[in-house]
């Protein structure tokens, strides 16, 4: 019996599920109840009946005909047996045994369904959606929506460990500028005044601090009206918590104990490890602040290798470089489309490299001799430069333009060996790393989707990303979030250069979650409106709730928010979120099965004061 099962009450329409019937009910006399998975008969006289509840599949055997078809919901009572010699199922749990002398109750008849309950059958995901109280009993999403449960027990008890108070907060909110497009809901007493969906409870929780509740959490629903994709959906939930009178370390502690737990709860031999790095480490090591850590490939600054060179493509302010370990059995056909993917990623450029083994003595001279003059400045390769020309060389269109001095420091500063391949981009420093990045992603990515769970925390975020049309910063995180103390005197002269204390926590690849150290103090705050282009009115207009809290003594605090969607996704080796979601939208924001959204008659949007006009392109 699984351990997170409760026992079946006597007075219970069944005395066990289907799954947990094993040898040592044998002799028992039971009652169980679920969907037909499958009618076997045998002339007349005899018919088998494999009945499947959530937990599992049983063998029930009928004396007679039975008048049942798949997915009729039966209550079947009968003797458990051991199995005849020779018929036991090991694919099954319960293959062991089957359930004999049964007599069969119809509870609900069934039409036959759009798609058969079964893992191994593909179904296009428009149906799927549209018949989901179908596709939810097929044992891949039963496992995950109950994967789902487990890891939320887990994160409330690490909670409560913490001494976290869970408190709920309002779904009605006020519009804020949290960098999202929000759901307005019209008010029916205020026409023409709306209420938001929260596409987060950040103001709520930060009151809640002023208001001394001192550790809040909830698992909190929130909503944003963004394009669907992978990773997103309209509606998604998340662990939310903030706390006073701790710092970005504190946080993070609590932070890690929940998802580890969390992971646990799933598989105990989850790693307890979090690296942690800063974002300028994470952008340098591996071009992204999203690093997955599964695999090596880290990107390596070749800038000074290439220093005073004569190759007109590695004149760039940043040379850097990704090793691909075996990628030098790569075709050219394959090597020419990730050149043509590098430029489309913003890059001038990408240059490959295949190590090769090293030639034999007179081939490696008679190759050297044929190469051109490496112009002035060129040095001899040296005894130590020759010695490792031994081991490896490089075969690459642009190999014969390169110098003694770069073959080598291409092979030592990447680490290559016979049978890699080095990927290179010259450019700035952001289009590099970025590039490289991504490549970096998508060729060592392959293959390790079974990997192990690699946490990371990135820390020492930039406080603003980049300038809107007005020319004002653009906040990386929410305005709501602490500069780090020792750029604070930078906000009005330069923004750009401010860092904030913000911290990301981010799992094989996945942004996880974002939070930071908030600001308490209304003239910080203020200060921080002003930055972005907020005057002194809209911001009384639009936050004096939160600016006037902070008068009457708001402490130090802190909070983050985990994307429980992703975690569970990741946990449940899932691509997509909207596996491990009962009931999600497609990618159009659609829902097949509700037929949402759909239009409100006209004697509610009279009531609500909306009149609905045709759309500007005239649709």
């Amino acid at each position: 019996m699984n351990e997170h099962e409760p026992v079946a009450s006597s007075t219970s329409m069944r005395t066990h599920r289907c799954g947990e019937l094993r040898s040592s009910h044998v002799g028992m006399s039971v009652r169980l109840c679920g969907w037909v998975a499958r009618r076997r008969e045998h002339g007349e006289h005899l018919a088998f009946i494999d009945l499947r509840d959530h937990s599992g599949v049983v063998q029930c055997v009928v004396d007679g005909s039975v008048d049942v078809r798949s997915e009729y919901v039966i209550a079947v009572s009968g003797v458990v047996r051991d199995r005849p010699e020779g018929t036991a199922n090991p694919r099954l749990a319960t293959g062991a045994v089957e359930v004999t002398d049964c007599s069969v109750e119809v509870l609900s008849a069934a039409e036959p369904p759009p798609f058969l309950v079964d893992d191994r059958v593909e179904v296009d995901e428009s149906v799927r959606l549209r018949y989901r109280f179908i596709d939810l009993r097929r044992p891949r999403m039963q496992a995950n929506l109950r994967l789902r449960a487990r890891v939320n027990a887990a994160i409330r008890a690490a909670m409560e460990r913490h001494g976290f108070c869970e408190v709920e907060t309002p779904l009605l909110w006020a519009p804020t500028p949290e960098g999202a497009r929000e759901f307005a809901v019209p008010s029916r007493l205020h026409h023409g005044s709306f209420y938001v969906l929260p596409q987060s409870p950040q103001l709520a929780k930060q009151l809640l601090m002023v208001g001394g509740l001192d550790r809040y959490y909830q698992i909190a629903r929130c909503l944003r009206d963004e394009d669907q994709r992978a990773d997103r959906q309209y509606e998604f939930t998340q662990l939310d918590l903030e706390a006073s009178f701790v710092g970005q370390d504190d946080i993070m502690g609590v932070v890690s104990d929940a998802v580890i737990a969390a992971a646990r709860a799933v598989a105990p031999d989850r790693p307890a490890m979090i690296e942690r790095m800063t974002w300028e480490q994470a952008r340098e090591r591996f071009g992204t602040d999203k690093p997955d850590l599964r695999f090596g490939m880290e990107i390596v600054d070749l800038t000074a290798v290439f220093e005073q060179t004569a190759v007109r493509a590695f004149a760039a302010p940043a040379v850097k470089a990704i090793r691909v370990p075996g990628g030098a059995e790569t075709g050219r056909a394959r090597l020419d489309a990730l050149v043509a993917h590098a430029k489309r990623l913003g890059a001038s450029g990408l240059a490959w490299f295949r190590v090769l083994p090293a030639a034999s003595a007179e081939t490696a001279e008679a190759e050297e001799a044929a190469k051109p003059s490496e112009g002035p400045g060129a040095t001899g390769a040296g005894p130590e430069l020759a010695a490792d020309a031994g081991a490896a060389r490089l075969d690459s269109p642009l190999e014969r333009f390169l110098s003694a001095q770069e073959r080598h420091g291409i092979l030592s500063r990447t680490g290559s060996r016979p049978g890699d391949l080095v990927l290179v981009v010259a450019d700035d420093q952001h289009v590099a790393c970025s590039v490289l990045g991504a490549l970096r992603t998508e060729l060592g990515g392959l293959g390790v989707a079974e990997g192990p769970l690699r946490f990371a925390w990135v820390v020492d975020f930039p406080m603003f990303e980049g300038v809107d049309e007005a020319g004002n910063p653009v906040a990386a995180h929410h305005p709501f979030t602490m500069p780090h103390p020792e750029d604070l005197e930078k906000l009005e002269e330069d923004p750009l250069g401010v860092r904030a204390l913000a911290y990301d926590l981010v799992l094989n690849g996945w942004e996880l979650g974002s939070g930071s150290v908030r600001i308490h103090k209304a003239d910080v705050q203020r200060r921080v409106f002003a930055a972005l282009g907020i005057s002194e009115e809209a911001a009384e207009r639009r936050f004096g709730f939160l600016l006037r809290a902070f008068r009457f003594g708001a402490p130090p605090h802190a909070g983050f928010a985990v994307g429980l969607d992703r975690l569970v996704a990741i946990l449940a080796g899932e691509e997509a979120i909207r596996e491990v979601i009962a009931f999600p939208k497609t990618q159009s924001g659609a829902d097949p099965l509700t037929g949402a959204p759909a239009e409100l008659p006209p004697s509610t949007l009279a009531e609500l004061g909306i009149r609905v006009v045709a759309n500007r392109s005239g649709g």
